[in-house]
């Protein structure tokens, strides 16, 4: 009776151990693969214990002697080391350390200052975020131009900024100018970020006249070419005609003055002011106002030296007739003494 009763305990003990063994031979270990456009074929063991928890891992194989799992939309802060353990009678475990690598975004430019003519301008390129940090340089028609590169670490990625300082000219306005980021997560590649220099100028004016002589019943067309940066878009153009009259000669003077409105479409009581754009403007009118004063001295001038010269003639013509009422009373002799006696008496 007692054999009978000790038999299945005995059988279901053996069982039990003999699961417990060949429990205990499977590997608990995972083999983790990195699902990144920048980091392929790059695996890493893991210990699923705390990250398990994640719904990024995702398990894709389970066998007695590989359990493989996948992590995806990797990022920074899965970086550190992860452990492989295999439960037997001893514990083994092997750890290998992940690292992550962070390309650059296209970077940026600040512009610290605003170009203008015959001055310096500065412009910084930016990127903001990489791992290891990127390479940043300035280009300008297929040539470097060196600049200052200085790093902000933060933390597990980098910023980096890199500021040149150039001369601009009027003709460097909307000159093109690139910054590139060079990384080796990129595989090759740059991002670039194009730019345009805006400078500022003092606008000039110019009149451009008609070709050819006018004549009666001709119309007239000026054209006024303003060039300049920044220019404004809403502007009054006056045109003043001045006539002028010497002889046959008729002179025609246009003056043309432009201003421009200053106003903040925003704030409808605004006060309008208007300023002279150009200097030259001021300074044609000047100039004409000048040749008309002279042509008009010069009129003046001729008018007066005519005049005398007619009244002097004038006398002239007379002094000749009394010269000849003396001669006609010579030749007649008494008869104009005795006219010239009555005359006395």
């Amino acid at each position: 009776r007692k054999t009978a009763t000790l038999s299945p305990f005995c059988f279901f003990f053996f069982l039990l151990m003999f699961l417990r063994f060949l429990l205990l031979r499977v590997p608990q270990c995972f083999v983790f693969h990195v699902l990144s456009p920048h980091l392929k074929n790059s695996p890493s063991l893991f210990h699923p214990t705390p990250a398990l928890k994640d719904d990024r891992f995702q398990m894709v194989l389970f066998t007695p002697q590989l359990v493989r799992i996948t992590l995806t939309n990797v990022s920074v802060s899965d970086e550190g080391g992860y452990f492989c353990q295999l439960y037997t009678d001893s514990t083994h475990h092997q750890v290998a350390t992940l690292s992550v690598s962070v390309p650059p975004e296209t970077p940026t430019v600040e512009v610290k200052e605003e170009a203008v003519e015959g001055g310096d301008t500065k412009l910084t390129c930016v990127s903001p975020r990489s791992k290891p940090a990127a390479t940043l340089r300035w280009m300008r028609n297929g040539r470097e131009i060196p600049g200052t590169v200085s790093q902000q670490d933060n933390g597990k990625t980098f910023s980096v900024y890199n500021t040149i300082t150039i001369p601009v000219e009027r003709k460097d306005n909307g000159a093109a100018l690139n910054c590139e980021a060079q990384h080796p997560a990129l595989n090759g590649q740059k991002r670039v970020r194009h730019h345009r220099l805006d400078v500022y100028f003092a606008p000039t004016v110019r009149i451009v006249p008609p070709t050819g002589i006018l004549r009666e019943g001709d119309s007239l067309s000026l054209t006024c070419s303003i060039t300049g940066n920044p220019l404004r878009t809403e502007k009054c153009i006056t045109l003043t005609y001045v006539p002028i009259f010497l002889g046959e000669v008729n002179i025609c003077v246009y003056v043309i003055y432009i201003y421009f409105l200053l106003c903040s479409l925003s704030d409808p009581g605004a006060v309008v002011e208007t300023h002279s754009a150009v200097p030259y403007a001021v300074i044609g009118g000047v100039l004409a106002l000048l040749v008309f004063t002279v042509i008009c001295v010069l009129i003046v001038t001729i008018w007066c030296s005519v005049r005398q010269k007619g009244s002097y003639l004038t006398h002239e013509a007379s002094g000749l007739d009394e010269h000849g009422e003396v001669q006609e009373a010579f030749l007649n002799g008494n008869d104009a003494s005795q006219g010239k006696k009555e005359y006395l008496l």
